[in-house]
């Protein structure tokens, strides 16, 4: 199952449409949800979280952290809706696109994809714009 929780004063309009499109679009690529919470918080919350768990002393827009076995996902995924705001402005992209790019980018890292090199960050681009066809679908 997919969770949302909020940490800031924004919050998702219809939450199980995309719930509902996670969950396809995992089960689509062969994986299955045990337990997904993704918080949605501020620039400053997630700058906290990068500092004491990663020792990485700047803003970020997601950061997870993975608790899965096998094909079963679980974890949490912390999503700066301040960083998402700034991506879609520079981006020139919607808010819902480009959240709903962060949110696959999250969920993805935990089906074993990375964006370390190029080549990796190349194929992370391939599986968000899969991901995103599949909430283009529902929309």
């Amino acid at each position: 199952m997919i969770f949302f929780f909020y940490e800031t004063n924004f919050k998702i309009k219809e939450e199980s449409i995309w719930k509902n499109w996670l969950e396809s679009s995992l089960n689509k690529e062969g994986f299955q949800t045990n337990e997904i919470n993704y918080i949605f918080c501020d620039d400053e919350y997630l700058l906290q979280i990068n500092i004491e768990y990663l020792q990485h002393d700047y803003y970020t827009d997601v950061i997870g952290f993975q608790y899965s076995e096998d094909e079963n996902l679980s974890g949490d995924i912390y999503i700066s809706i301040d960083r998402i705001k700034e991506n879609a402005m520079e981006n020139h992209v919607s808010f819902d696109r480009e959240l709903a790019r962060v949110m696959a980018h999250g969920i993805l890292h935990f089906t074993g994809l990375k964006d370390k090199s190029s080549e990796e960050e190349e194929e992370m681009r391939k599986a968000e714009d899969k991901f995103l066809s599949f909430f283009n679908e529902l929309n």
